[in-house]
């Protein structure tokens, strides 16, 4: 177990948190963009903080530390969540559907707060109390894998009982169920994936489809019209993809590699710039013929624009995902989870996915989904198709030291 160290974070670091909040994704609403996966850092100020009200250092059981399970007493859970990330109801936005069926099925009342914008800002409200081995005052969280890895690390979740969550053992698709830094998902479960694609505007491209990253670097009547993501993983994840590497175990040298290979299509002006949700509308408008792109927002953009593309390399496409966790010192373990397994029935996950338009991690969902919406059903990137998990790839667990390392790497590519 990773011991926690409340070090003060790198320039470099700061910098991609920074980054990540005002142009990455975590700076608009969550229906619009998705979260910054790679920006780990903590503010200095919230570090300084932490360190200096002597708080101790993270549990190292491996399996948590668990409170006294109130479950059968108390009839409720308390969930924090994303923003805009629950089904809610058309004509009353109060309503959300899929939490009252839970609420009505099982008499568990559901206090349920949108209180996650980020997911350092988040780490930051909940790391005094954890690493106290205190009560954080949720029952269930929902972050992206790279801070639910380090929750992990440090000790601060509960080991799930799957003989609770029958559903979401039995459903969980392929794709999610082996990440390296959860290994059986012993302490999490996906709420959705995240998958960053090929997207491009066939109006500016001349009716020409664009297939690979190489493509994108390489390709002349593209030059000057490609932009790459400002997140780390995404840019340099895919472009190792495009070159034969293993995201899930790579090592330096593959790394450098290809940050040399993204360095010669800057200095050439191949690529226009590298962006965070704002390609959106560079890419609606043609400005940007082709780039990176989180699936949730191809799908939007979609609905209003038919010139826009995507296309699934043959190399692989870099996916992550936002989990369930059940912090440390939880009154109510088991409603928990009883939560996250009925999201695992397929109704009830097709009724999410209808409504949020993300990548479902619940196998066997597409024919639930098509009573609601066939085109939905039928999206590969809100319901993959076996060819298309086949081709998803996680980028692998960093340590501290190289994701210092790999950031201050990435900076210097793209002039942050």
């Amino acid at each position: 177990m990773e011991q926690y160290e409340p070090d003060r974070p790198t320039a470099v670091q700061l910098a991609a948190w920074r980054r990540s909040m005002t142009s990455g994704r975590g700076a608009m609403s969550r229906r619009a963009m998705l979260r910054a996966t790679s920006a780990g850092a903590l503010t200095v100020g919230g570090l300084a903080a932490l360190s200096a009200c002597g708080i101790p250092a993270a549990s190292k059981n491996p399996g948590g530390v668990a409170a006294d399970d109130h479950s059968k007493k108390e009839k409720r859970v308390t969930f924090s969540n994303w923003t805009e990330y629950m089904d809610v109801d058309d004509e009353d936005e109060n309503r959300r559907p899929t939490l009252e069926a839970f609420t009505k099925r099982t008499g568990i009342s559901v206090k349920y707060t949108e209180d996650i914008n980020d997911n350092t800002e988040f780490f930051g409200k909940i790391k005094p109390q954890l690493a106290a081995g205190q009560d954080t005052g949720r029952d269930l969280i929902c972050v992206t894998d790279w801070l639910a890895a380090r929750l992990i690390r440090f000790g601060w979740v509960q080991k799930l009982d799957h003989a609770n969550m029958p559903n979401a053992f039995a459903n969980l698709a392929p794709q999610f169920r082996d990440p390296d830094w959860d290994p059986g998902r012993a302490y999490s479960f996906p709420w959705t994936g995240i998958a960053t694609v090929i997207a491009y505007n066939a109006k500016a491209t001349g009716g020409r489809e664009v297939t690979s990253v190489s493509q994108m670097l390489d390709d002349p009547k593209l030059k000057g019209k490609v932009g790459f993501l400002t997140e780390m993983r995404d840019t340099v994840g895919m472009t190792m993809l495009d070159m034969g590497k293993d995201i899930g175990s790579f090592k330096d040298d593959d790394y450098d590699a290809a940050i040399a290979r993204l360095q010669k299509a800057v200095d050439n002006k191949q690529i226009r710039r590298f962006t965070g949700n704002d390609y959106t509308g560079d890419l609606d408008k043609g400005d940007l013929a082709a780039c990176l792109a989180w699936a949730g927002d191809v799908v939007q953009l979609q609905a209003d624009n038919p010139d826009i593309k995507f296309h699934i390399p043959e190399s692989g496409y870099h996916t992550s995902s936002d989990n369930l966790l059940i912090p440390n010192k939880a009154r109510h373990k088991t409603n928990a989870e009883l939560l996250i397994d009925h999201y695992y029935q397929l109704p009830v996950a097709a009724e999410l996915a209808a409504w949020i338009s993300y990548v479902c991690p619940v196998e066997g969902v597409k024919p639930e989904l098509a009573k609601i919406d066939e085109e939905l059903a039928n999206d590969p990137l809100i319901v993959p198709d076996k060819e298309m998990a086949a081709r998803s790839n996680s980028f692998r667990s960093l340590s501290s030291k190289e994701e210092s390392t790999y950031e201050e790497k990435f900076a210097k590519l793209t002039g942050a």
